[in-house]
């Protein structure tokens, strides 16, 4: 199965197009959110995975509200099945703990996958690698 994994901004998303069998990125990027709007509508992939935004008690601002449009954009324009992946679930699911930061997510998807299959990812990349695999993981369970 080939997932869309996106990790959605207020103006830009980094996206991954995740093989769950062989288990590789077959393509990855930001891009501009009209950008990712276009590639979701496409439908080459069999499944949609967006990373959800979850409320801790914190005042948000503007950009939190207008990446929530977006994710509803995203799901709405897909052709396939879509699910929503929170950031505590990726934090469970690769490191075992909800203290985990970024570095100790990027660190096991190195881990998991290895060195040679996470390279070129950067930035927010690492985010939508991360909801791939945690998709995966918890859908093969």
């Amino acid at each position: 199965m080939v997932i869309l994994a996106i990790d959605p901004g207020s103006e830009k998303s980094a996206f991954v197009y995740y093989d769950t069998v062989d288990e590789i990125i077959l393509r990855k990027g930001i891009v501009t959110n009209r950008e990712m709007l276009l590639c979701v509508r496409t439908g080459k992939d069999d499944h949609l995975v967006v990373e959800m935004i979850a409320s801790y008690g914190m005042s948000v601002g503007a950009s939190i509200f207008e990446t929530c449009l977006w994710i509803g954009r995203f799901i709405e324009a897909s052709p396939n099945n879509h699910s929503l992946v929170y950031r505590r679930d990726e934090k469970l699911f690769l490191c075992g703990s909800m203290k985990a930061k970024d570095a100790n997510i990027r660190q096991a998807l190195i881990d998991l996958l290895g060195k040679e299959k996470t390279k070129g990812c950067v930035k927010d990349i690492w985010s939508a690698l991360a909801v791939a695999v945690t998709y995966a993981g918890q859908t093969r369970s």
